[in-house]
């Protein structure tokens, strides 16, 4: 027999009685509602004692262990929240975890039938997954982490990554092979929870318009991210994969809008780099040339309004965020917002063209992350729930997934929990 585990509800009122973790403490006399912090670990503020339920819970269940396990807040904080989410003596009565100052939730014990608090579980232990008595319902639950996750590494600082030396090869255009349901994941792993993996591979679909015309698009996925620039001698030494845009020569027919193309792609320099780090993606000007941007549609940039910001020179920008994006998803799917924008449009040496025909600009750059294109359209095409419908999230070492809506809701959901919601350029 494997070793015995406490219960969540018994393990939990014996911690909130004895008051030694940080945060964790009823909030009424008659001792039915507790709170328990909820900070986001991605947030800047965020302290160790702030997972201190969460670390203790994996000890006691024996998922971590001091000194031999690497610590791991994301995975005990979902592991721990999995847990309350099966118990039908409980529920969330106020969530507070967007709270600027004092992220928690608040928590209540709605009946006294809730089990036998005085016996431990004595079901084979499964490294923190969930009996094999659970209900239907509890399934689609145990999928978003009843089991003990596997932990995400180290996101690291968001800096410019410097790409190795030789330059790897790009892998442009990749295509879908035989869809497959959930090769080679676990059976607890979201799989949506690899956009975020720092050694994952974003794929970019970039495209340039000289006057409003097309004359490139490339789709590319490269380490370090990528770096836009107008001349095959620039620095390579520079991080990010570069992307020579044409010489207007070869589509344009009028000598004096030719040249002034030319002008703008010199002054690029080094380029315009776009890379992500954590949730978000990052640009950053490395020549002369003033760059605009926004995040607009697909088929068009809003002139109608201003740009998003400038992209600025010397420093990393935030551009887009994944967190809001996530957000917006979800309420589209659930048919109570619009389609969430994942389109980035550059303005490149000239100001935005706010109230005017964007095609009267020299040139325009259209870059779209073609992971968050996918996730819309795979929310476009939801119906039924007991359909299945396939997407490949374009990134490295991913394989197409086939999702039902309701498993595919229920991933993003978890996906927010993992998330930080500061402003671009605030983490």
């Amino acid at each position: 027999m494997g070793t015995p585990k406490p219960r969540i509800l018994p393990w939990l009122e014996l911690q909130l009685n004895r008051g030694q973790l940080e945060g964790v403490a009823w909030v009424n006399e008659s001792r039915t509602r507790f709170r328990i912090p909820w900070k986001h670990g991605l947030r800047h503020d965020a302290q160790q004692e702030d997972f201190g339920i969460f670390q203790a819970w994996a000890e006691a269940t024996g998922a971590y262990v001091p000194g031999r396990d690497k610590p791991d807040p994301p995975t005990w904080k979902r592991n721990f929240r999995s847990a309350l989410n099966r118990k039908d003596g409980l529920r969330l009565a106020d969530d507070r975890s967007k709270d600027p100052h004092d992220p928690h939730k608040i928590y209540e014990f709605v009946n006294s039938g809730v089990g036998d608090f005085s016996q431990p579980d004595t079901s084979p232990d499964t490294s923190g997954g969930g009996s094999t008595s659970d209900t239907q319902e509890d399934i689609l639950d145990e999928l978003l982490g009843n089991m003990v996750l596997a932990p995400l590494p180290d996101s690291g600082p968001p800096g410019l990554a410097v790409a190795p030396e030789p330059y790897p090869q790009p892998l442009l255009n990749p295509s879908l092979d035989n869809p497959t349901s959930f090769p080679n994941l676990e059976p607890s792993e979201n799989p949506l929870r690899r956009l975020l993996v720092p050694g994952e591979e974003w794929e970019f679909e970039v495209t340039a318009f000289y006057r409003g015309r097309q004359v490139f698009q490339q789709t590319i996925s490269c380490p370090g991210g990528l770096r836009l620039v107008g001349s095959e001698v620039a620095d390579r030494t520079l991080p990010g994969w570069p992307i020579t845009l044409p010489d207007p020569g070869t589509s344009l027919t009028d000598k004096g809008v030719m040249s002034y193309v030319r002008h703008v792609l010199s002054r690029l320099g080094g380029g315009l780099a776009l890379w992500r780090a954590g949730q978000q993606l990052w640009a950053q000007r490395l020549g002369q040339c003033h760059t605009y941007w926004a995040v607009s549609e697909e088929l068009l940039p809003n002139s109608g309004n201003g740009p998003d910001g400038e992209v600025p020179k010397d420093k990393e920008g935030g551009v887009l965020n994944l967190g809001p994006f996530i957000v917006d998803l979800i309420t589209f799917t659930e048919g109570s917002g619009r389609s969430p924008r994942y389109t980035l449009w550059f303005c490149v040496g000239e100001p935005w063209p706010q109230d005017q025909p964007w095609t009267k600009r020299l040139v325009m750059v259209k870059v779209v992350p073609t992971c968050l294109r996918a996730l819309v359209e795979l929310a476009r095409a939801g119906g039924a729930s007991s359909l299945e419908n396939t997407v490949e999230l374009h990134i490295s070492n991913s394989h197409p997934l086939s999702l039902t809506s309701d498993q595919y809701k229920a991933y993003l959901k978890d996906l927010v929990e993992d998330m930080d919601f500061q402003g671009p350029g605030e983490a």
